[in-house]
């Protein structure tokens, strides 16, 4: 037997480098950079060209990696610092949107060039988006026509969809906010937001993202009030802007009121002290009582758990509204307030079916309480009511109304006797 120790066999051979295209790739944008540079001086100011030269680049460049390059390119003319200057030692085009004409024509046709390079190459969406959002943050850096450019230019885009609203927040910036350039910056695309859609369009795209109701913090703490934001966005030629915010504050405000007053009746407070409250906030926020009494309906309606029973909810809604009939009629003292409060209930009856066959019910209730007069109900029925649940809510209706109608008829009897 062999008792020497066996050798392990070997692997001999030739050892392989590692193949070019396994190694990381380091990040180097010059080449990338002089590339794009080369093809906008060449195709100068014809932007024609410039959305042709972007269309073929991106087979041959890569986009993907180097996208901020080829942004910071289009826009400044260059690869920017942070703070947004342009570096001394990198290759420059004097092609550039900032070198551009300072016209809404000129921006909206810079816009058809991003909006086609992004349709060709959908990739760069999200990171065209962090550009406008990094590019805003930079605006102290910029002239004041290369703001008023990007300010149109961004405006523009709102419009088309190519970015979300949500890049609005890099101008509630503290330091932007402070020195006044967020909201000098904010008219400018406002300007030729509401140029290319309207208003309406401009909030449903507010509204999407959150940003309806923080216009305010465009403007330092000192100065965030509806009536500085209203004044300062008028004067520049933006009614229709301090309107929409305005608005937003009053349904905040309404929002927050019909909350606390939730609150306070699921605390049980006594209505005396609700009503002094309730009175002192429309006075605060210019709420009229037609308004107020929906409100109130409103979270009236909110503070139970009803009973999904239809022969059960009639009884149970009856006995609630008797017991906040105060509450009601502190804010029905105008005709135009009860007929408000009538169509809030036929509202409500036809949305919650289960209230389908309440509707007469409560409208008695409420007129034997003194919070619904027979004008009122006369007005609401021959003319005023609402198209929801009409054929049934009116046939419920008759009786009674033709019974006010010859109670009314017999008190007008009585009077010309007694003259």
């Amino acid at each position: 037997m062999n008792n020497q120790k066996q050798q392990k066999p070997t692997l001999t051979g030739q050892r392989f480098k590692t193949r070019k295209r396994d190694e990381k790739e380091r990040f180097d944008p010059t080449q990338f950079q002089e590339s794009i540079v080369q093809g906008l001086n060449q195709t100068g100011t014809d932007l024609e060209a410039v959305a042709k030269f972007l269309d073929a680049s991106g087979a041959k460049l890569d986009y993907r990696r180097y996208a901020e390059t080829l942004f910071d390119i289009l826009v400044a003319g260059g690869m920017l610092a942070p703070g947004g200057t342009l570096s001394d030692d990198v290759t420059r085009t004097d092609y550039c949107l900032f070198t551009a004409n300072e016209d809404l024509e000129t921006m909206q046709a810079y816009a058809q060039v991003f909006n086609k390079l992004i349709r060709r190459y959908k990739y760069l969406e999200k990171g065209f988006e962090e550009e406008i959002k990094k590019l805003l943050l930079f605006l102290k850096g910029f002239t004041e026509s290369e703001r008023n450019k990007l300010a149109m230019l961004t405006g523009i885009l709102l419009a088309n969809g190519n970015i979300s609203a949500s890049i609005l927040s890099s101008l509630f910036n503290e330091n932007l906010v402070k020195e006044g350039v967020s909201a000098a910056f904010a008219v400018k695309l406002f300007k030729s937001w509401i140029n290319e859609k309207d208003i309406n369009s401009v909030a449903a795209s507010l509204r999407k993202v959150g940003m309806d109701n923080r216009l305010m913090e465009l403007f330092p703490a000192n100065k965030r009030s509806c009536e500085h934001f209203s004044k300062y966005f008028t004067d520049a030629g933006l009614k229709e802007l301090s309107d929409f915010a305005r608005n937003q504050q009053s349904i905040g405000a309404r929002k927050e009121l019909q909350k606390e007053l939730q609150e306070q009746m699921s605390r049980g407070d006594n209505f005396k002290d609700i009503i002094t409250y309730v009175r002192e906030e429309m006075k605060k926020t210019s709420i009229s009582e037609q308004t107020m009494i929906g409100i109130v309906w409103t979270s009236v309606m909110s503070s139970v758990e009803w009973n999904k029973k239809e022969e059960l909810v009639t009884e149970q809604a009856i006995k609630h509204l008797k017991q906040y009939s105060p509450l009601l009629k502190a804010f029905t003292s105008q005709g135009l307030s009860e007929l408000t409060l009538l169509l809030k209930i036929q509202e409500y009856c036809y949305d919650n079916i289960h209230f389908m066959k309440a509707f007469q019910k409560i409208v008695v209730l409420l007129y034997k309480a003194d919070v619904l007069s027979e004008e009122a109900i006369l007005k609401w029925y021959t003319e005023a009511h609402l198209a929801k649940g009409k054929s049934v809510f009116l046939e419920q209706m008759k009786k009674f109304v033709e019974w006010l109608k010859n109670a009314e008829e017999e008190s007008e009897s009585d009077e010309e006797e007694g003259d």
